[in-house]
């Protein structure tokens, strides 16, 4: 019967994986290795190993061992006569096969409800959803001396108010109230032969019916009744009604990132491939379109996912990891997604459950509100 280690390793490697090499004394080295790559990022070498196994080994059967887990592509010689580093197949590896995941530390675990389990600032006033996103990610930056990121769409956000100020014969600007006190002010085109009368007609319209109602529910109300609207408000008013909530969808259904905690992804660099490594990590964060690309991946799954180096096209130059987890409103929707960026040598075991907690907490609070 296949072991799941031996499964695991079937799915990493392939048809070409060297399974029959992966006994106990494997997995004790191979683990070994990895686990001092994550806590040091420096290579082992045989004689150490043969230190810390729980079984006494001779550096020369440590040799062999490491001999066959190169060949099966799990680790691999950074230099000449030094030691041995996991590749990203063995990180991958070792992620799905032996990672050891607990539950988060009951000391973080008070500090990520204290920052932002209620949704309140320090003075007990309600913070805007936004203001809470930001929050999280400073606050697990700080805590995994990565960088916190998040993505979300502003679909979810419920509407208290909408108004129409004419700006001159051709447009009118849209003031767009959100019910967390977020203000967007929006250009709208318009017709000249537009009342003045129309403008005021189109907000009552909208304002009695947008009251705690998100953007795509208030658009399914207003086209399911579009017929019985253009006879109320007649064809002009009509118009920029369509006219406004489509400016208002443009800028709100595409995604926004908030990205904290840059500086930390320089303050372990070993070599001047390091430093190359964080300058196009630095760009692809910039850039914005890849980190959102990546993270809207994690929605695809349940749970937490673990992308590692060249995975996915985000960090194929970075040699960066990411552990992201999306979090969902109250009808079960993916409304946003949650992150760690950072070395491949990441704490795996102690930011998974972190990034799963912090993503749930989330999610309670979009269900509430």
């Amino acid at each position: 019967m296949t072991t799941p280690f031996e499964q695991a390793a079937q799915e990493t490697l392939g048809s070409a994986g060297r399974l029959g090499s992966f006994n106990q004394r494997s997995l004790d080295i191979f683990r070994r290795i990895v686990e001092s790559y994550l806590a040091t990022g420096e290579p082992v070498g045989s004689r150490n190993l043969s230190l810390l196994l729980p079984t006494p080994l001779s550096p020369a059967s440590v040799r062999n061992v490491m001999q066959a887990l190169e060949e099966s592509g799990l680790i691999f010689a950074p230099h000449t006569s030094a030691g041995r580093l996991p590749t990203e197949t063995g990180l991958r590896f070792f992620v799905d096969a032996l990672l050891e995941i607990g539950d988060i530390d009951e000391a973080e675990r008070r500090r990520i409800e204290a920052q932002i389990g209620t949704g309140r600032d320090r003075l007990g006033h309600d913070r805007s959803f936004e203001a809470v996103l930001t929050e999280a990610t400073t606050m697990l930056s700080g805590m995994t001396r990565g960088a916190g990121v998040v993505v979300t769409t502003k679909d979810n956000l419920r509407l208290r108010q909408i108004e129409f100020i004419r700006l001159d014969a051709e447009r009118a600007l849209a003031v767009l109230v959100s019910e967390d006190g977020g203000v967007e002010n929006r250009v709208v085109p318009i017709t000249g032969d537009l009342p003045s009368s129309a403008l005021t007609e189109a907000a009552n319209y909208l304002n009695a019916r947008i009251r705690g109602r998100t953007l795509t529910q208030l658009k399914c109300e207003v086209e399911a009744a579009r017929a019985a609207a253009e006879k109320e408000l007649g064809d002009l008013t009509a118009r920029l009604v369509d006219a406004g909530l489509a400016s208002w969808a443009e800028g709100r259904g595409q995604a926004q990132l908030i990205v904290r905690g840059q500086a930390n992804l320089l303050t372990d660099l070993r070599a001047a491939e390091d430093l190359e490594r964080i300058r196009l990590l630095f760009d692809d964060l910039e850039t914005k379109r890849d980190v959102i690309d990546i993270l809207a991946r994690a929605e695809d799954g349940e749970g937490v996912r673990i992308f590692i180096g060249s995975e996915n096209k985000l960090f194929s130059l970075s040699g960066s990891s990411m552990i992201a987890a999306p979090f969902r409103d109250g009808q079960q929707r993916i409304v946003g997604v949650l992150g760690v960026i950072g070395p491949t040598r990441l704490n795996y075991a102690r930011i998974v459950p972190m990034v799963d907690y912090t993503s749930k907490l989330l999610a309670r609070m979009v269900s509430r509100g």
